[in-house]
């Protein structure tokens, strides 16, 4: 069985993600640390985020390895340096090349052959699994998701502006509905669940309970 769980930065769906593939023991893919890796390595390599062709080129090459929690580029650990303010807007402009999608929704679709597995992302319902069995789209207040995220970059000990955050936040988000390819929206089966005033172990368990519903309603036929 596939998950998906789709939706916008703030909503807590990595969170979710693995905390629900935890519970049901199924395999976990953020998909979302792959466009991070990418953009991760144009940053230390100086090659502009826009740039489709060097952008191509480092997805094309760029051996990434997210199984039993870890997050391997070319073999080394970078967890915790693809979680930064930096990576996240370069990030977003390299979702926005084609190319690279197409490359990495490739990749999501072998790792998720023939497993049970949450894939978490922004276009995993829609473009890279939408004959999943399960669909979900997080959403949260604009505010409150730019609160998550500065609680996050805290964690690390970067400061940031909540302002300033916010405004960011905003941008990607309209980059992210806008892009010509795969853009930032719930599919037409996916079950909307807005956040904002639930804690992580009721989303867990909202969602929990939607796929083993599911789960006795296929064994059942």
């Amino acid at each position: 069985m596939i998950v998906t769980i789709d939706g916008p930065a703030g909503t807590g769906k990595s969170t979710v993600a693995r905390r629900l593939a935890e519970q049901l023991r199924f395999q976990f893919l953020d998909t979302g640390a792959m466009y991070r890796m990418i953009a991760l390595k144009a940053l230390r390599e100086q090659i502009d985020p826009g740039d489709q062709s060097g952008i191509g080129r480092l997805a094309r090459e760029t051996v990434m390895d997210l199984t039993d929690g870890g997050y391997l580029m070319d073999g080394v650990e970078v967890g915790g340096e693809i979680r930064t303010a930096e990576v996240t807007k370069a990030a977003s402009l390299v979702a926005q090349i084609p190319a690279v999608r197409e490359l990495l929704v490739r990749r999501q679709r072998e790792i998720a052959s023939a497993r049970n597995i949450v894939c978490e992302g922004r276009d995993q319902g829609t473009v890279a699994f939408p004959h999943a069995e399960c669909k979900f789209f997080l959403t949260a207040q604009p505010e409150e998701r730019a609160r998550r995220r500065l609680e996050e970059l805290a964690a690390q000990g970067s400061q940031v502006d909540f302002e300033e955050l916010l405004r960011e936040q905003s941008d990607r988000d309209q980059r992210d509905q806008e892009r010509a390819v795969a853009p930032l929206r719930p599919a037409a089966d996916a079950l909307l669940v807005d956040t904002t005033a639930l804690d992580l172990d009721q989303v867990v368990r909202l969602l929990r309970e939607q796929i083993l519903v599911r789960v006795q309603s296929a064994a059942a036929q």
